[in-house]
C-alpha cells in the first residue's frame, strides 16, 4: 500500500510549526528569558538554536524522509536492535500527551469561566480550590473533578476527529490553527503596549544583563529551552517527515520550522510582559513580584491581569484561553499522530482503529490527572519525562546518527535535495557538541535530584511517578521490539537498578560497597565461567 503524502510543502511546514509552537511558548520562554539575563539571553538562545535545535531537527526530518517510516521502524532500519529507541521516543511523547490533554481541559474550563470572569479578585484560590479542588498532597487523590473530565472529553474528541483521517486532514486543520494564535497574540500585544506600565514590563523582559552570560546555568537554560520547545525526541518530526516525498527538501524546512517557533516565543513575550507591567502598575508592586512561569502564569497571574483591564476584560479573557487552546491542539494531536504512525507502520491495523485505541488508553490514563491530587502527579511526571525521557532520547538519536548511521553519509543524503546545503559544522554538532550538551543537562538534573527531592515531594511519589515511569517506558519499548530482549536484558537490568536504589537508601556505605564489589567480582566470574563451560 502506497504511503500517504502531504498535500503540499506548506501543509507539512505548518503542521511541524504547529507541533513545535505550544503552551510552553507562552508560559515558559518569557519567564526563562527574564530569569537569565533578559535581552542578553538571546545570545545563548540563538547559539543553542543553531548548534543543537536546528541540527537535531534536520536529523529527525532526514531520518523520517530517508526511512519513510515512523520512529521505531526508522531506527530498526538503521540497526534492528535499535528499534526500542524509537519506541522509547513514542512512549515519552505518549506519556506527555496524557497529561498535556488535561492542561487543555483546564483551558476549556477557563474559556467558559472567562465569560463571567469567575476568578475576579481571587484568581489563585479560584484555580487551586474552586476549579481543581486541590488536595493536600499526591497521596490524596480525592476523586475526579467533573468539569476537568468534561474538558478532557472535548480535547480527545478534537484529537480523534483530526488524527483518524490522516495527514491530509491534519494539513487542512493547521492552516487555521497555526496562524490563529499568532493573530490572537498580536491582539494582546497591540492592547498591551497601550496600557500604563507596559514599558516597565518590557524593560524586565528585554533589558540585557550581560553578567548572566558568565554563568553556566544561563547557557544550560538556553539549550534546555531550545530542546524542549521544538518538539524534538518525541518521534513527531520523524513521523511527519515520513509522509514527505522522497525528493522533498529537509534542511530549509528545518530552518523555517525552528525559526518560526523561536520567533513565536519571542513575540509571545511582548504579549505577556506588557500586560504584567500593567498589572504591576495597578497593584503598585514591582514587576518582579508579579512575574511567574508555568501554569501559574496562565491560570493565576495572567487571569488576574486580565480582570484588571479597564475595558471588556471578559472578551480578552476569552481570547487568551482561545489562544492557549489553539496553541495546544496542534502539539497534542501531533503527539498522537507520532504514536499512530508507529503502530500503523509496525502492525496490520488501520489508522482509524489505532487512533481510537491509543486515544482511549490516553483518556483513561489522563483521569489520574483530573483528580483533586492530579496537579501533583502532573508536575512529577512532567519533570521526569522532560528532564530524563526527552533528553535521553535526544542523546541516543544524535549518537546513533552520528556514529552508527554516519554523520557524513547522512549529511550527504539530506543535502541531495535540500535548498540549503550543510557543511561539516553539522557533523561536529551531531557527533560531539549536541551529545555533550545533552549529557551535561542529564548530569545537572541528576545533581539537583540528589541535592534535594524535586519540589519536596515524598520519595515514594517521585519513585512511582518519576523514575518508575522512565523505567516503564524503556522496558515497554524493549518489549515492543523483542520479548526475548525484554526478558534477558531490559527486565534484569531494571531490577538491578531498583535493588541498587533500595540498597543505597537502606544500607550504610560500608555494606553498599561490599555488596557492589561482590556482585561485580563474583558475579562477573560466574558469568565468565558460564560462557566458557563448553570448553572446560
Amino acid at each position: 500500500m502506497e504511503r500517504e503524502r502531504w498535500t503540499s510543502r506548506m501543509a507539512f511546514v505548518m503542521a511541524a510549526i504547529g507541533s513545535a509552537v505550544g503552551l510552553g511558548n507562552v508560559w515558559r520562554f518569557p519567564f526563562v528569558a527574564y530569569q537569565n539575563g533578559g535581552g542578553a539571553f538571546l545570545i545563548p538562545y540563538l547559539v543553542a538554536l543553531f548548534t543543537a535545535g536546528i541540527p537535531l531537527m534536520i536529523l529527525e526530518y532526514g531520518l523520517g524522509k530517508m526511512m519513510q517510516a515512523g520512529a521505531p521502524v526508522a531506527f530498526a532500519k538503521v540497526r534492528n536492535k535499535l528499534e526500542w529507541i524509537g519506541w522509547w521516543a513514542i512512549l515519552v511523547g505518549f506519556t506527555i500527551v496524557i497529561y498535556y490533554a488535561v492542561v487543555m481541559a483546564w483551558c476549556w474550563g477557563y474559556l467558559y469561566h472567562s465569560l463571567s470572569l469567575s476568578w475576579r479578585g481571587r484568581a489563585e484560590s479560584f484555580f487551586y480550590k474552586d476549579f481543581l479542588g486541590l488536595s493536600d498532597g499526591p497521596g490524596k487523590l480525592g476523586g475526579l473533578r467533573l468539569p476537568v473530565v468534561l474538558g478532557l472529553v472535548l480535547t480527545w474528541a478534537s484529537i480523534v476527529w483530526i488524527v483518524q483521517h490522516g495527514v491530509r486532514r491534519v494539513g487542512r486543520v493547521v492552516m487555521v490553527t497555526v496562524p490563529l494564535p499568532v493573530l490572537l497574540l498580536a491582539i494582546f500585544v497591540l492592547r498591551g503596549v497601550t496600557l500604563p506600565g507596559a514599558s516597565e514590563g518590557l524593560k524586565f523582559y528585554l533589558t540585557p544583563d550581560f553578567s548572566k552570560l558568565a554563568e553556566p546555568r544561563t547557557w544550560l537554560a538556553a539549550y534546555g529551552q531550545i530542546f524542549f520547545s521544538l518538539s524534538l525526541a518525541f518521534g513527531i518530526m520523524i513521523a511527519y517527515a515520513s509522509y514527505l516525498h522522497e525528493r522533498a527538501d529537509v534542511n530549509n524546512n528545518a530552518f523555517i520550522t525552528a525559526l518560526a517557533n523561536c520567533g513565536t516565543s519571542y513575540f509571545a513575550g511582548f504579549a505577556v510582559f506588557t500586560v504584567l507591567g500593567y498589572m504591576a502598575h495597578v497593584v503598585g508592586k514591582p514587576v518582579a513580584e508579579v512575574v511567574s512561569g508555568g501554569p501559574g502564569l496562565a491560570f493565576v497571574t495572567y487571569p488576574t491581569a486580565i480582570s484588571l483591564l479597564p475595558t471588556v476584560p471578559a472578551i480578552f479573557g476569552f481570547i487568551f484561553f482561545l489562544t492557549l487552546l489553539s496553541l495546544g491542539i496542534d502539539s497534542a494531536f501531533s503527539l498522537v499522530e507520532a504514536a499512530v504512525t508507529a503502530v500503523h507502520d509496525r502492525w496490520p491495523i488501520s489508522r482509524r482503529r489505532a487512533t481510537w485505541l491509543l486515544s482511549g488508553i490516553a483518556f483513561l490514563g489522563g483521569l489520574l490527572f483530573t483528580t483533586k491530587g492530579g496537579l501533583y502527579w502532573l508536575d512529577i511526571v512532567d519533570h521526569f519525562a522532560n528532564n530524563y525521557g526527552l533528553v535521553g532520547v535526544g542523546l541516543a538519536e544524535s549518537l546513533i546518527v552520528g556514529y552508527v548511521l554516519g554523520a557524513e553519509r547522512f549529511r550527504e543524503h539530506v543535502n541531495m535535495d535540500s535548498e540549503v546545503k550543510l557543511g561539516r559544522w553539522w557533523d561536529f554538532c551531531i557527533k560531539f557538541l549536541t551529545p555533550a550538551i545533552l549529557g551535561i543537562l542529564v548530569v545537572w538534573s541528576l545533581a539537583r535530584e540528589f541535592e534535594s527531592p524535586y519540589s519536596g515531594y515524598p520519595g515514594w511519589a517521585l519513585l512511582a511517578g518519576g523514575w518508575g515511569v522512565i523505567l516503564l517506558q524503556i522496558n515497554l519499548g524493549v518489549a515492543l521490539m523483542s520479548r526475548m530482549a525484554f526478558l534477558k536484558v531490559s527486565l534484569p537490568a531494571s531490577a538491578s537498578l531498583v535493588v541498587l536504589a533500595v540498597l543505597l537508601k537502606l544500607l550504610p556505605p560500608m555494606w553498599i560497597m561490599f555488596t557492589v564489589a561482590s556482585v561485580i567480582l563474583y558475579g562477573g566470574l560466574a558469568w565468565s565461567l558460564f560462557r566458557a563451560r563448553r570448553r572446560i
